[in-house]
C-alpha cells in the first residue's frame, strides 16, 4: 500500500508575503510599518538643560541618563561602520589644524568628489521643484537611518529602542540618517518629515526641529549645517547636516559688530551682528526669549533669501544658541568666469563647513601647503561685497520684522550694548589629534 508522508510546506523568495516594496527603505511603502528607534525629544522654551529617560525596554546600563550625542547617536553611527554602509573610512583622512590666527581646519579626502552624489540639478536656482525620479532620502535603505526624531508631546525626552512608527500615508516623520560620504566621524543627516518629499527649502517647521536638536545634543562641539541650492547643497530633498569637531570653527572666533535695532523690533529679544575680519561676510544671530524667537528671525531671514534666489549657508553653533547666515555668490561667480583657474583646479565647492572654516581639500598639494592665507583665499571669493550684503540685509531685516536704528539715537537707548564683541564667549578647549586623523570629542 502505498502512503503519502505529509511535509512542511516551503515557500520561495517570490511567494513569501513582503511588506513594503521589499528594499526596506524610508518611503510611504515601508516606513509607516518600520519599527526604527525613536528618540522623542522634549519641546524646550528655552536653551536649558534637559534629561533622557530610556523606555523600560532598556537594560540596566541605559537605566542612567543618557548622552545622546555620545552615547547614542556615536554608537549607532558605529555600528553603521561595522556594517560597512559607508563609502569610505573616514577616520582615515588625514587632518591638521592650520597654524595661524584662526586655526582653519585642513583633511585631505582625495576620492570624496568622486564617491559621492553628483549634483542633479541647477545651480542658478535656490528653489527647485522636488524630483521623486532622481535621488532623495526616501529611497535610502533603513539600515543607513539611526532612530526618528519627534517631539515629545508628555514633556520628558525619551529614547525608545524599538518603537513602530504606526504612520498613515498622510502622516511624516522625522529621521537621522548617516552621510555615506562624510566629512567627519558622525555625520549625519536630519530630514524633516520625510514622507513629504520636501525640496531643499527652509521653512519655519524644519528650522525650528533644527534648534531642537542642536539645544537637545547641548554640546558645543556640535553644529548642524545647512546648504540651499546654488550653494552646493548636492540634493535637492530637505535636510540639515550634522557632525561634532573638539575644536572651534574658525567663524566661532571672529569678532562680531552688533547691527542696532530699534525697540519695537527688539520684542523678540534678537540680536543681530555682523561678522567682522573674516573672509566671508554674513550676520550672526542670538539670544531670543525663547528657542521658537530666534527660530522665527531666522527661518523668515532664510525665506527671504530663498525667494530672492539668493544662495546661502546656514550653521547652527554653540548647541543652537548663535546662528550664521552667509549669502554667498560662487557659483554665480564661476558662471561669469570671476573664479581664478588656481582655486578651480582646487575643487573645492565652498559648503557651509568650508565657509566655516573646516576646509575639505581634494589633492595632497593643497593639503601639504594649505596655509591661512591660503585658507583666506579660497574663501573670500565666495563672499558677497560689502556693498551687495547690505542690500541683502535691507530685505531679511524686512522680512523678519528687524529695523536698523538711526545709530546715535539708538546707541543713547543700548548703552549696556557692546558694539564689538568676540563671537565665541568660552570656546571648546582643543583636542589632540586622534591617531586616524580626525578630530572628535575624547
Amino acid at each position: 500500500m502505498l502512503t503519502i508522508k505529509r511535509v512542511p510546506t516551503v515557500l520561495s523568495n517570490y511567494q513569501e508575503e513582503i511588506v513594503g516594496c521589499g528594499k526596506n527603505c524610508l518611503g510611504k511603502c515601508c516606513l509607516p510599518v518600520s519599527t526604527l528607534p525613536l528618540y522623542a525629544f522634549k519641546k524646550m522654551e528655552s536653551f536649558n538643560e534637559k534629561s533622557v529617560t530610556p523606555d523600560n525596554n532598556s537594560n540596566s546600563e541605559e537605566a542612567s541618563q543618557i548622552d545622546f550625542l555620545n552615547t547614542l547617536l556615536l554608537g549607532q553611527w558605529e555600528d553603521r561602520v561595522a556594517r560597512g554602509l559607508f563609502r569610505y573610512d573616514v577616520t582615515a583622512c588625514e587632518t591638521k589644524v592650520i597654524e595661524g590666527k584662526y586655526g582653519f581646519v585642513a583633511q585631505l579626502n582625495e576620492g570624496r568628489h568622486l564617491k559621492k552624489r553628483p549634483t542633479e540639478f541647477r545651480v542658478d536656482r535656490v528653489l527647485q521643484p522636488f524630483d521623486g525620479k532622481k535621488f532623495n532620502f526616501t529611497k535610502v535603505g533603513q539600515e543607513e537611518a539611526l532612530f526618528r526624531f519627534e517631539e515629545n508631546p508628555e514633556g520628558a525626552s525619551k529614547y525608545f529602542s524599538n518603537a513602530p512608527a504606526d504612520l498613515s500615508v498622510d502622516e511624516s516623520s522625522n529621521v537621522v540618517v548617516i552621510n555615506v560620504s562624510p566629512i567627519e566621524y558622525g555625520h549625519v543627516l536630519l530630514i524633516p518629515r520625510v514622507l513629504e518629499c520636501l525640496p531643499q527649502r527652509i521653512d519655519e517647521q524644519s528650522f525650528l526641529l533644527a534648534l531642537h536638536m542642536a539645544a537637545e545634543a547641548g554640546s558645543p562641539y556640535f553644529r548642524l549645517g545647512y546648504n540651499s541650492l546654488g550653494a552646493f547643497a548636492t540634493i535637492n530633498h530637505l535636510h540639515f547636516q550634522a557632525y561634532f569637531l573638539s575644536v572651534p570653527f574658525p567663524v566661532e572666533k571672529a569678532l562680531t559688530k552688533r547691527i542696532p535695532t530699534s525697540k519695537s523690533s527688539q520684542k523678540s529679544g534678537v540680536k543681530v551682528s555682523s561678522l567682522m575680519d573674516y573672509p566671508v561676510r554674513g550676520l550672526v544671530f542670538e539670544g531670543g526669549n525663547t528657542l521658537k524667537d530666534l527660530s522665527d528671525v531666522v527661518a523668515k531671514s532664510c525665506i527671504c533669501l530663498q525667494e530672492n534666489n539668493i544662495p546661502f549657508n546656514v550653521l547652527i553653533s554653540d548647541s543652537g544658541r548663535r546662528i550664521f547666515i552667509f549669502p554667498q555668490c560662487y557659483a554665480e561667480k564661476q558662471a561669469l568666469g570671476e573664479v581664478s583657474q588656481e582655486l578651480l583646479d582646487t575643487q573645492v565647492n565652498p559648503a557651509v563647513w568650508e565657509i566655516s572654516g573646516h576646509m575639505v581639500l581634494k589633492r595632497k598639494k593643497d593639503y601639504d601647503e594649505a596655509s591661512e592665507d591660503y585658507a583666506w583665499r579660497l574663501l573670500e571669493v565666495v563672499s558677497l561685497s560689502e556693498e551687495r550684503l547690505e542690500e541683502v540685509k535691507a530685505y531679511i531685516f524686512e522680512a523678519a520684522g528687524l529695523v536698523d536704528a538711526d545709530d546715535e539715537a539708538e546707541n543713547d537707548n543700548n548703552d549696556d550694548e557692546e558694539d564689538l564683541v568676540t563671537s565665541a564667549p568660552a570656546p571648546p578647549k582643543p583636542a589632540q589629534l586622534v591617531p586616524q586623523g580626525c578630530l572628535v570629542l575624547q
